[in-house]
């Protein structure tokens, strides 16, 4: 649990974990290993690489490969499905997309993928994928039923549900782009059931440091960015102003 161990001991040391999300689908690898590099030097905690459609197979594993070239950092990866695993990767993030109507995002890519993490010593990190309104790609995608952003506590009866079938994080994505992020209302319901011992990864939809403090101060434990890191011509200081909003 060395991958896990650090991104907990952040939390209790610093307030807040930053993770910088990487789709190898929208850039070469070596792009990819430039962009992390300055995500970097900016300050950023992990490098997740992964993606909705398209981040599968030998473009995952020369992306993971170049990024790690280029900055040590633990490299997360973040697959829509078995396709999407790498063995140079540090860790996984093993998810279940709990609302989803269907049983591949839920269960069957897991259990296809759980014997690649096994032979490969990948460390798995358990964790609830739950997927908010607008959703985006990933809602799409996972055939989920995205939760309201004025229901809070569907999200609350999922988190707990997470927390009590064992999983260590959750994971709140209003979708990847998305023109509104996780209302702040619900980040601190579902931190309030689930508790210190349960991780909340906020993501989707957060372009600045007041943004992203937001929803910090309601309970997230972890702040993911990724289209506003490909879309800014100053990755550094995009992400030095997101961590240093975190950062207690």
């Amino acid at each position: 649990m060395e991958v896990e161990d650090k991104l907990n001991r952040i939390i209790d040391k610093e307030g807040a974990v930053h993770l910088t999300l990487l789709d190898p689908d929208s850039q070469t690898p070596q792009a990819a290993g430039k962009m992390a590099h300055e995500a970097f030097l900016g300050g950023t905690d992990a490098i997740m690489v992964g993606g909705s459609m398209g981040a599968t197979g030998s473009t995952v594993e020369q992306t993971v490969l170049a990024i790690k070239s280029a900055c040590d950092l633990p490299v997360i990866l973040f697959p829509a499905n078995a396709a999407g695993l790498s063995e140079n990767a540090d860790a996984v993030f093993f998810m279940s997309l709990m609302n989803s109507r269907d049983v591949n995002y839920i269960t069957t890519n897991q259990a296809i993928g759980a014997p690649i993490v096994y032979k490969h010593g990948i460390e798995p990190i358990s964790m609830a994928y739950i997927v908010i309104e607008p959703g985006g790609a990933a809602g799409w995608v996972g055939d989920a039923r995205l939760i309201p952003r004025n229901k809070p506590k569907l999200a609350v009866a999922y988190a707990l549900a997470a927390k009590y079938l064992g999983m260590h994080y959750i994971y709140l994505e209003a979708g990847s782009g998305a023109d509104r992020p996780v209302p702040v209302e619900m980040v601190a319901a579902v931190k309030k059931a689930v508790g210190e011992q349960t991780k909340v990864i906020v993501g989707g939809g957060i372009r600045d440091g007041n943004t992203a403090k937001e929803r910090v101060k309601a309970g997230a434990d972890m702040i993911v960015t990724g289209t506003i890191v490909e879309q800014v011509d100053n990755i550094r200081g995009k992400i030095e102003e997101l961590v240093n909003a975190i950062k207690s």
